[in-house]
């Protein structure tokens, strides 16, 4: 039976097993946004390199769905800023979002800048429910579990067991990389 199922649990077990779980949900967030970013990626040539893009579906697809997201939405700063900067500059913001579900998908999957990582995935979370809140209550429910498991992961450190964080800590005596990790 697990330790902490039976009764008394000492902090070393009831520890492994908090770091376990937050790898758990650690992982399964971060391979939600590589999910979400496969099919706004493409590969393109720049002579006979490749180099990952943003697919031009997603470029154009992207300033209507901004548009609905700003139509009725009733937080008015936030409909300015999807109308007045979001929509005109839509290009870059797929490029923004595509990238940045790749490097939180990579960075929370692999345990690598886990603390880095969750900050942005909250970020995006926050900004995603800001735009999608007034639609229905399942985005609404989505998107703020979302932005409490980045928060827990976030605070937690998550990538400090079962991560590259735990052995880029492990092996590193300086204080910025005990600090930032």
């Amino acid at each position: 039976m697990h330790p902490l199922w039976a009764g008394q649990a000492s902090r070393q077990e009831y520890t492994a097993s908090r770091g376990l779980a937050l790898a758990i949900i650690r992982v399964t967030v971060g391979g939600w946004f590589l999910k979400a970013a496969v099919f706004k990626l493409t590969v393109a040539y720049l002579w006979w390199l490749p180099y990952p893009t943003v697919t031009q579906r997603f470029i154009n697809f992207l300033p209507k769905r901004l548009g609905e997201f700003a139509s009725e939405n009733p937080v008015l700063w936030y409909r300015q800023f999807l109308t007045e900067s979001a929509i005109p500059h839509a290009t870059l913001i797929a490029f923004l979002e595509a990238f940045g579900e790749v490097g939180v998908g990579i960075g929370l999957t692999l345990g690598l800048l886990s603390s880095m990582s969750a900050l942005v995935g909250l970020l995006m979370s926050i900004n995603f429910f800001l735009a999608t809140q007034w639609m229905s209550f399942s985005q609404q429910g989505f998107h703020v579990v979302l932005a409490g498991c980045m928060l827990g992961l976030l605070i937690g450190r998550a990538g400090r067991s079962w991560g590259l964080d735990a052995l880029i800590v492990k092996g590193s005596n300086t204080p910025g990389v005990q600090r930032w990790l």
